[in-house]
């Protein structure tokens, strides 16, 4: 099976957007755009690389979006798109792919689709692009007046990802250096390659200006109208005889451990309930009843990740989590990062909408003497708004 590699490219600047980042690093849905755009290509099966062309002044924001997504390091790009694009197709030459899509890294709902309609053209095709009919009227204009009106019948509003044999493209794109050429389907008609059309996708949008990112936060959402929910969760777990406790996913090296049905997560616990608290579905007693012998030292990440499912299955998200653990030890600050890295990978959140942190009870109480651990969560939800009924 020929190889096919991804190459995103996310150098722009973004002038049109405006705004404090570059459009492909906004926030979208929770995460940043170019996030959405290379979650996609490393989901389809036929992709078997990811490459980004960013600007070199980009690497901390782009680190942050493609964290834990296993990509490929990123190249700098040029001055051009065109020269960004030429730079990354270099970037392959040592161990070149048979196919690249070239895909713009600020289209963030591509979908399997559409990336595997344009690899099956490439089997006849030297280039493909994905693409949608024009369906309005067009009209030629000047000075604010109406010309004439131009047959539509073999116009296509080209998008991206446009796909090519790596190889061909490489030498199109190295022969074009000096020209402007407005996508890679040109520069691939200008070295007489065959490029076919297969049909795009109406979600396939690019964010350009902020008018887009909010079009697209309501394509995300469906259309719909969301609340925000908060919910929160409190848990405790006494210490017993062991030699680890359990805390945000992570093993930590104690003398004592902490006593429960489960692994007694508390930190998981107190999201668990928080989070369920927003979606008003009961507590993790109702959903996972310690009464029943399955969940027996079961791993607390299946409660938070069943709650994560309940929220998905509202068409919701997560929007931010803050999780207080209170105790006398083990010190919590030494494991602070790992705490919020490894909760970011168990909600999908990003690491800057999660926040962990210790106190004491001054020596107060049983927790003041060191018997336990306590956890206090709120986690903060988007669901669609439902209709409020109304009273008598």
């Amino acid at each position: 099976m020929k190889t096919a590699a991804a190459l995103i490219v996310a150098a722009g600047r973004g002038r049109r957007f405006g705004g404090e980042l570059p459009k492909q690093y906004a926030d979208l849905g929770g995460i940043p755009v170019l996030r959405h755009c290379l979650m996609a290509f490393q989901a389809h099966p036929r992709i078997t690389r990811i490459r980004t062309v960013i600007h070199p002044d980009d690497r901390p924001l782009f680190d942050a979006a493609a964290e834990k997504l296993g990509v490929d390091a990123p190249v700098p790009g040029g001055e051009s798109r065109q020269d960004s694009v030429r730079l990354g197709l270099e970037s392959f030459e040592e161990d070149a792919p048979d196919l690249v899509l070239i895909h713009d890294g600020a289209r963030p709902f591509i979908e399997e689709g559409v990336i595997g309609r344009v690899l099956d053209a490439l089997q006849e095709a030297a280039g493909a692009i994905a693409a949608l009919p024009l369906v309005d009227t067009l009209k030629r204009g000047r000075d604010g007046s109406v010309l004439s009106t131009e047959d539509r019948s073999e116009l296509w509003r080209a998008q991206t990802p446009q796909g090519f044999r790596y190889p061909e493209i490489l030498t199109a794109h190295r022969a074009a250096v000096g020209k402007t050429l407005t996508d890679d389907a040109a520069v691939a008609e200008l070295a007489g390659l065959s490029v076919a059309l297969v049909e795009g996708g109406q979600e396939n949008i690019k964010v350009t200006t902020q008018e887009d990112l909010e079009g697209a936060e309501r394509w995300l959402r469906g259309g719909q109208v969301m609340d925000t929910r908060v919910g929160q969760g409190f848990d405790v777990h006494a210490f017993g005889p062991g030699d680890h406790v359990t805390l945000c996913g992570l093993r930590l090296d104690h003398d004592q451990a902490l006593v429960g049905h489960s692994d007694a997560d508390v930190g998981l616990h107190a999201l668990t309930d928080a989070i369920l608290g927003a979606l008003g579905a009961g507590d993790i007693g109702s959903h996972f009843p310690p009464s029943d012998p399955q969940w027996r030292g079961a791993d607390s990440s299946l409660f938070i990740g069943h709650a994560c499912e309940l929220v998905r299955a509202r068409g919701g998200r997560i929007t931010h989590i803050d999780l207080t653990l209170i105790c006398e030890r083990p010190k919590i600050g030494p494991h602070r990062e790992a705490m919020i890295s490894k909760l970011s990978e168990l909600l999908a959140l990003p690491a800057d909408r999660i926040s962990v942190k210790a106190t004491t009870t001054e020596r107060l109480g049983f927790l003041g003497r060191g018997e336990g651990i306590a956890a206090h969560a709120t986690a903060t939800l988007a669901l669609p708004a439902v209709p409020l009924s109304k009273g008598p």
